[in-house]
């Protein structure tokens, strides 16, 4: 399990607080649709996997 990355470190990586939960909610919106939609239980809470794939690279914002 990932504890929290700072949230200094994430706004590095998007630009602005803004951005950051405007993405990370679009994420997990996402994410949670999918899984109901698969019916596939999620282990982990949908803005959890979002802000991981941030802190990752995995997720960016299209500039």
């Amino acid at each position: 399990m990932m504890l929290y990355p700072p949230v200094a470190e994430l706004v590095d990586k998007i630009g602005s607080r803004y951005q950051l939960v405007n993405l990370v909610a679009k994420r997990a919106r996402q994410v949670s649709t999918e899984a109901e939609e698969k019916q596939l239980p999620l282990e982990r809470k949908a803005v959890s996997i979002a802000i991981e794939e941030v802190y990752t690279g995995k997720l960016s914002l299209d500039r």
